[in-house]
């Protein structure tokens, strides 16, 4: 071969190498895309979980139903679709005489109705369901620790609420009631919202007037733990007894402070937030490694939008897009049939429904209003 020939051969071949890297580039599916084909995928595997009576994994009542109505609800699926009909009809076959919404024989009347409330908001756009909300909000009031239990404000318990009336309350229960009231219209001056409030901030390791409890000195970082009721932490306990702070529940405890009325400008909210930056992460649940991911997730997503986050920084000063790295990280790990699973089961998230709803529910708050 002649050297004009070899030449020619060679600019050839360099052309071809850089078409096809500028196709790979262009045929890179962008953000928006990977969150669309992310949300369609997970919506198709809950719709093939759905039974015929429209719940979704019943084994934990009417729980993972709601979780998943609500998904799709908030990805656009309106009353007159099959699987919302279906479900939102199987969560009111639980609605009971006394408002809650629950299993009959159930240890967790105040969590199902929790989210069962959530459910019917996100679906009561024409006022159908407010008989029903109505009648669980009062419902959920009962279930809160407070005078009515025999706790005054200077008890651990006050405020707080736990999965059933009679149960230990915590965070994340707590965190749930807090949302719950609101959807179904409390406001910050809302006495029920002010008590749950008062637990909330003694879930938190930081000394202020709101919390004298003892654990709190061993570990004031300002992160959140699982209950200040009987102190305890899922996270475990620092070499000084302290209580270590996780994730989930820091996030929880911002998101609850929020809805609550809580400024930005307040101790409490300025400490979780920086807890938070010196502990951003999205592969793991920090304090928690991989247990409870995808209720982080959740929780991470939920709270940033409250807290009006478009961009977050972190302690050391880095810009994240957390929408977009979240989408991301859970398109990354979603599998072929379109679930998400957790591989760590703790708390469930060894069941696709759940987690693929949690999923759902984060991505849902990736899409910028």
């Amino acid at each position: 071969m002649s050297s004009a020939r070899r030449f020619l051969s060679l600019v050839a071949a360099l052309s071809f190498v850089i078409l096809a890297r500028s196709g790979t580039a262009q045929d890179k599916p962008t953000t928006a895309q990977k969150h669309k084909r992310a949300v369609n995928r997970g919506l198709n595997f809950l719709l093939s979980k759905q039974g015929d009576d429209g719940a979704i994994y019943p084994q934990a009542g009417p729980a993972v139903t709601a979780l998943g109505v609500t998904a799709m609800l908030r990805h656009g699926r309106g009353l007159t679709d099959p699987a919302v009909a279906k479900g939102i009809k199987s969560l009111h076959s639980y609605v009971q005489p006394d408002g809650g919404i629950y299993k009959t024989d159930s240890k967790y009347r105040n969590y199902e109705t929790c989210l069962a409330i959530l459910c019917f908001k996100e679906a009561n756009r024409d006022g159908r369901f407010d008989k029903v909300i109505k009648g669980s909000d009062k419902f959920i009031r009962g279930q809160q620790w407070d005078e009515g239990e025999g706790k005054d404000i200077s008890d651990p318990y006050y405020g707080g609420a736990g999965y059933g009336s009679k149960s230990r309350p915590d965070m994340s229960n707590t965190q749930y009631l807090i949302e719950a009231l609101v959807a179904a219209g409390a406001g910050p001056d809302d006495e029920n919202l002010k008590k749950a409030l008062v637990f909330v901030s003694r879930c938190q390791n930081l000394e202020t007037e709101h919390n004298n409890l003892p654990f709190v000195a061993k570990n004031p970082d300002g992160g959140f733990i699982y209950s200040a009721a009987d102190q305890s932490s899922q996270a475990g306990q620092t070499d000084n007894g302290g209580l270590r702070s996780y994730a989930s529940m820091t996030y929880a405890g911002l998101k609850s402070m929020i809805y609550a009325g809580v400024k930005p400008d307040d101790p409490r909210v300025k400490a979780a937030t920086e807890w938070i930056q010196k502990n951003y992460d999205l592969k793991t649940n920090p304090g928690l490694g991989t247990a409870g991911l995808y209720y982080y997730y959740h929780t991470f997503a939920k709270a940033l939008e409250a807290a009006g986050f478009d961009t977050f920084k972190d302690a050391n000063g880095k810009e994240h897009d957390w929408r977009a790295e979240l989408i991301e990280e859970l398109a990354s790990r979603q599998r072929e049939d379109g679930s998400w699973v957790n591989d760590n089961n703790r708390w469930l998230e060894g069941e696709a429904e759940l987690v693929t709803s949690y999923a759902l529910l984060a991505l849902s708050h990736c899409k910028k209003k």
